[in-house]
């Protein structure tokens, strides 16, 4: 983090709370047997304002909190889940975070856009690794008499990368507006 003054220090700790506390909230909202992300807004906010690695931080922060909402993948491999959870969720805030800065050279709102889309995309890409890496018996047990991709689509993320997806889309462009006001700088250094 380039410039870590008080001001940006405080800026990554605020959304590290935000990022907290709105993963725990939306661990009750469930589609399926698993619990929708609505903190991954504030990570592409943290990657837009203060670079990848406020961005990846504030994904590992997530990791974290996810593994509380995990104790279905905990019992089958527990350093996998651990793994899985973390690497998801700070591989998500560092390709954000990378995203935006490249992409905000041109254009702010498509950079907030694309981050935006990026950063579910590889939380549920890094997900869908972890159960082919460490979870595969377990998902076809789960999975019974259907395709275990499709299995694995529809009902562990489809919806909920949808969702996920749709969330980060709709808040972009007030995103967009907001880093205008707090940084009105076209682009962020990483």
């Amino acid at each position: 983090m380039k410039n870590l003054n008080t001001k940006t220090i405080a800026g990554i700790g605020i959304l590290t709370a935000i990022v907290i506390v709105l993963q725990v909230l939306s661990s009750s909202i469930k589609f399926g047997p698993f619990s929708i992300t609505l903190a991954l807004m504030p990570i592409v906010v943290g990657a837009a304002l203060y670079g990848w690695k406020a961005g990846a931080w504030l994904g590992f922060t997530f990791g974290c909190v996810t593994l509380f909402d995990a104790a279905a993948f905990m019992a089958v491999n527990a350093p996998g889940t651990v793994l899985t959870c973390l690497a998801k969720g700070t591989l998500a805030g560092l390709v954000a975070g990378l995203v935006y800065a490249a992409v905000s050279k041109k254009n702010q709102l498509a950079a907030i856009i694309c981050a935006a889309i990026v950063c579910p995309v590889v939380n549920t890409g890094v997900f869908f690794l972890g159960c082919f890496a460490f979870f595969m018996d377990t998902i076809k047990e789960w999975a019974g008499d259907t395709n275990v991709v499709v299995f694995m689509i529809v009902g562990l993320a489809g919806v909920n990368f949808l969702v996920e997806m749709g969330v980060n889309l709709v808040l972009s462009s007030g995103v967009e507006r907001i880093l205008n006001i707090v940084a009105p700088r076209k682009a962020q250094a990483a």
